[in-house]
């Protein structure tokens, strides 16, 4: 494996997801949590940061060679916890359960140590990064057009 400043980037994969998705535990209980559920609590930005560090992990993984097949499937985790994420209170509780970033790591695991989730999928993969991107786009005109229509509210209101 390559080294990236003294450190494995697998390790430092791990050290990032163990932040994001295991960092803490509540006391008394075996319940963990990360930071990707107390980021979330900033509504829309607060997911988008999080979606952001995950998309960034994922290109990670890409780099240490990760399957087309298997990107996709990783993508479609951050995807699903970022669409669950911004579901009122029930994305909240849910994102506790729901490590998105955990599951890309043990699929990456499973990429090297068992073979499992080969296969290419590049063109299927661009097609999928190609929509995933207008999500982002959408999300983020309605975010502006969202934050738009408060300020307007509150200079209608002082």
């Amino acid at each position: 494996m390559k080294q990236s400043g003294g450190i494995h980037e697998l390790e430092l994969i791990e050290k990032i997801t163990r932040l994001m998705d295991n960092a803490f535990r509540i006391p008394g209980t075996n319940i963990r949590f990360g930071l990707d559920p107390v980021i979330g609590l900033f509504p829309f930005v607060g997911d988008l940061i999080s979606y952001g560090i995950s998309s960034s992990l994922v290109i990670a993984m890409v780099r240490k060679g990760a399957s087309g097949k298997l990107v996709v499937k990783m993508i479609g985790n951050i995807t699903l916890d970022y669409i669950i994420s911004n579901v009122p209170v029930l994305g909240y509780i849910i994102d506790f359960g729901f490590k998105a970033n955990e599951r890309n790591l043990n699929l990456l695991k499973e990429h090297f140590d068992e073979g499992k989730h080969q296969g290419a999928g590049w063109p299927y993969l661009l097609a999928v990064l190609l929509v995933l991107l207008l999500i982002m786009v959408v999300l983020a005109v309605g975010l502006w057009l969202v934050l738009i229509r408060f300020f307007q509210w509150l200079g209608s209101t002082a």
